[in-house]
């Protein structure tokens, strides 16, 4: 393009950028909600953009191509950060989420390995511009004149107005949406940025004296049985809970070609109560979240990480029942303690020690610290230590070999895949998982060689799903599709595992009640023998409960929950909803209005009671 041509456009900065704008907001569009909808795009992302145009025109006198040129590096960069947030999280980024942009930084390979090479076209024309103005001398020329200097005032005047109704058009009839990708498509991605920054998040506090067990358990819609089945199995036993990086369900008892995926967990499945309609909870904090929920009990806040959120409070906690019960309690994980602000967390949650990476050291080190073999190795060890004591012990083992985005070194190798999968997400996470049930024999093996297995009640579960759909190019959904005999879902990408082993003489079986990681608490707490009397939560034991209700957050848009019934996810409200099956199959779905008011209820229920707890004492 001539320099004579280059001008021409440019004088109309108003006109090129137009242009520009439809087509990245076209490429944001078609990567988040999966379609380009043109006339969608035009009518609620333009108006967004020709009023911040018109305040430019309006009153740059000077640098209005630098204005111009600002605002579209400014655009340009909220779109690509909602195509990545969306591919890593499958929600949509808002401002909240420069809370944990450390925490982001820290994952960036992980977030990164998700790009196609086609998104970084959104940067062209910011880096044809800036090369065109500094390097260019007819560029640096051109940028010194003054362009249309208040021309059109009064059209421009006009045209803000007309495009800040259209905005408001878009916003207010969607404000009540309960699905925030659904309502990022009905207002327009950057009008629902707008609207998140000026949107108050406040909680209708129920009052602290209204939230007791009773109220918890007739929104959960359940009743404890007088008798529970295994009560105190497992009494006077040690309590290990493992949780393993992104292991989700459908790799038990998987074969690819014959090969078992995970054979040291189908092992130890057959010995043991196994839960396969079990479901993730976690939110913003992933690994960090999964922890908070299993030892309270409580769900995720409604926004941002538990370790965020609500690490200033003191928190009821599995650390301190048991604690209160004689147990000495320990958390153990190879990473640093300030990731995922994990020392507050830990503080908050009453855990009598941690070990993280100043206790592993740095032998065996890949993705966030030292490998599953050296955390399993030294675990065992200082468990070994602890049971010396003669005082039983409550520890947690956070495992995270097999961490996003599963590119183990080849040396971890320890099965060779099908061709089909080689060069494949999905082939990387079914590698890295096999490495994980790897490691995982070894510390079966170290528990009991250091007399530890039979002497301990073992929970084994995944943190969160490690396949999300909205990060599988056409080739792992062909994968996923040949894996399961289905369509790859919403409740099998939410499907974790629950492995319970040692719980008395209970005999080894499959249990397909519904579960989820808010209810290993009051499960454990019952094949423990330990009351829950004055310690309110929100789970439920399982083995005891044919019926469930677990609202979800943030992986799933609010209002949705997982129940006996099925998944719900709703649309602007209840009645639009959509079903699914859950992963076990076979039933029709058929939520009730009623489980998911519910749902919410229950959100708010434990909203109010966390934020209602007494602050931790400064030190």
């Amino acid at each position: 393009m001539s320099f004579i041509n280059v001008r021409r456009w440019l004088i109309k900065p108003f006109i090129f950028f137009t242009i520009m704008f439809i087509l990245k907001s076209y490429l944001a569009w078609a990567v988040i909600f999966d379609n380009l909808l043109p006339w969608k795009s035009l009518l609620t992302e333009i108006p967004f953009a020709w009023a911040l145009f018109c305040i430019i025109e309006r009153f740059a006198s000077k640098r209005k191509l630098g204005y111009y040129m600002t605002v579209n590096l400014l655009v340009t960069a909220i779109f690509f950060a909602a195509i990545m947030y969306f591919k890593y999280y499958g929600v949509i980024v808002t401002y909240h989420a420069a809370e944990q942009v450390n925490q982001v930084t820290a994952v960036r390979n992980s977030v990164f390995s998700l790009m196609d090479p086609y998104y970084l076209l959104i940067f062209a024309d910011v880096l044809v511009l800036g090369y065109y103005f500094l390097f260019n001398r007819n560029g640096r020329m051109f940028k010194k004149e003054q362009i249309n200097r208040g021309r059109g005032s009064r059209k421009f005047s006009a045209l803000f107005a007309a495009s800040l109704a259209l905005c408001l058009f878009n916003v207010l009839p969607n404000k009540a949406s309960m699905n925030e990708i659904k309502k990022a498509q009905e207002m327009g991605i950057l009008n629902y940025e707008a609207y998140t920054i000026f949107a108050q998040d406040k909680i209708d506090l129920v009052k602290a004296s209204d939230i007791t067990q009773e109220a918890v358990d007739a929104a959960k819609g359940i009743s404890v049985p007088a008798n529970p089945q295994l009560q105190g199995a497992a009494k006077g036993k040690n309590l290990i809970i493992l949780q393993m990086e992104s292991l989700q369900n459908f790799l038990i008892g998987l074969k690819v070609d014959g090969k078992e995926i995970t054979p040291n967990l189908n092992a130890v499945m057959k010995e043991s109560l196994y839960f396969p309609n079990f479901y993730q909870m976690v939110g913003q904090g992933n690994t960090s979240d999964a922890e908070f929920v299993v030892n309270t009990s409580f769900y995720i806040p409604p926004r941002g990480a538990a370790t965020q959120m609500y690490v200033d409070k003191v928190l009821p906690s599995l650390p301190r029942l048991m604690e209160k019960n004689g147990y000495q309690t320990a958390t153990f994980h190879t990473n640093d303690v300030e990731f995922w602000n994990r020392g507050e967390l830990y503080s908050s949650l009453g855990w009598g020690k941690y070990y993280d990476h100043r206790f592993f050291g740095d032998e065996d080190t890949f993705f966030f610290g030292p490998s599953d073999e050296v955390l399993y190795r030294k675990t065992t060890a200082k468990l070994k230590e602890m049971s010396a004591s003669g005082q039983p012990f409550y520890a947690q083992i956070i495992s995270m070999s097999a961490h996003h985005p599963f590119t183990i070194p080849e040396e971890k190798y320890k099965m060779k895949l099908p061709e089909r999968y080689e060069g494949t997400f999905v082939g990387d996470y079914i590698r890295a998982q096999n490495y994980a049930d790897y490691t995982f024999g070894q510390l079966v093996q170290e528990l009991k060689e250091n007399g530890l297995w039979d002497n301990s009640l073992i929970m084994i579960y995944g943190d969160h799903m490690g396949l999300p759909i909205y990060s599988l190019d056409h080739d792992d959904i062909e994968l996923m599709t040949e894996i399961y005999g289905h369509e790859y879902g919403y409740a099998n990408m939410t499907n974790i595992p629950l492995i319970i082993h040692g719980a008395g003489d209970a005999q080894p079986q499959t249990l397909e009640q519904v579960g989820g990681e808010i209810d290993i608490l009051p499960t454990a707490a019952n094949l423990l023998g330990v009351s829950l009397k004055g310690h309110l939560h929100f789970g439920q034991d399982i083995i005891n409960q044919p019926y469930n209700l677990l609202p979800e957050r943030y992986y799933l848009p609010s209002g949705s929950f997982i129940a006996s019934s099925g998944l719900l996810i709703p649309g602007n409200s209840f009645e639009d909803n959509t079903q699914y099956p859950l992963a076990l199959g076979g039933k029709q779905p058929a939520a009730t209005e009623d489980e998911y008011n519910r749902a919410l209820r229950l959100l708010q229920l434990s909203d109010s009671y966390v934020s209602q707890l007494p602050l931790k004492p400064t030190e």
